[in-house]
């Protein structure tokens, strides 16, 4: 989705706040993954994921902005073709079909309302900021580094964010504690 910070220039970040940052446009979740969305490490995270479950190469896995949070994934095939998940923005779905898998489950309407495309209007994506995003980069990196160095990008951004929580970094701070941790990782692999 881009996160509660996807329209904003990147010189307002500086000024973010705690509150501004786990308010969502599209989900409902908690303030850690919340702030993971804002500063798109969720789908730096999910580019590492992808790599480890799939063997999928870095620089196959492509991260899109799609602000209306209704195709949770997208594969390209060998022949350009694209299957995507699509389902509105609610986790519940995907992580069914995910402990389910290969079996689909029957559901009610009244658990889980269809996709209804006349409603679900325009699909847009667009190519994320990398100055906005640092993450991304960082994330990217780590995967590529190996070893033990996506573990600690993942510890980081636990610790980096619960500061941001309590208040004690800025919101841009989360990233260069990120990025410090993994320099000083480096000589350890």
């Amino acid at each position: 989705s881009g996160g509660a910070f996807r329209d904003w220039p990147v010189e307002k970040l500086a000024d973010v706040t705690v509150e501004q940052a786990v308010t969502h446009p599209n989900w409902s979740m908690g303030k850690k993954i919340t702030i993971d969305s804002a500063t798109l490490m969720n789908k730096g995270l999910e580019v590492i994921e992808a790599h480890y479950l799939f063997g999928v190469d870095y620089d196959n896995i492509e991260i899109v902005i799609h602000p209306q949070s209704i195709i949770h994934s997208m594969v390209e095939t060998a022949d350009s073709s694209v299957i995507a998940q699509l389902g509105w923005p609610d986790m519940r779905l995907p992580i069914m079909h995910c402990m389910s898998y290969p079996a689909r489950n029957s559901v009610s309407d009244a658990t889980w309302p269809r996709l209804d495309f006349t409603k679900a209007n325009n699909l847009t994506f667009k190519a994320p900021d990398r100055e906005k995003y640092p993450a991304m980069d960082l994330a990217y990196a780590a995967g590529r580094a190996a070893g033990t160095m996506t573990g600690v990008l993942s510890a980081a951004n636990e610790q980096s964010v619960q500061m941001f929580i309590d208040e004690r970094i800025s919101y841009l701070d989360i990233m260069k504690l990120n990025e410090a941790c993994c320099e000083a990782h480096k000589a350890d692999l």
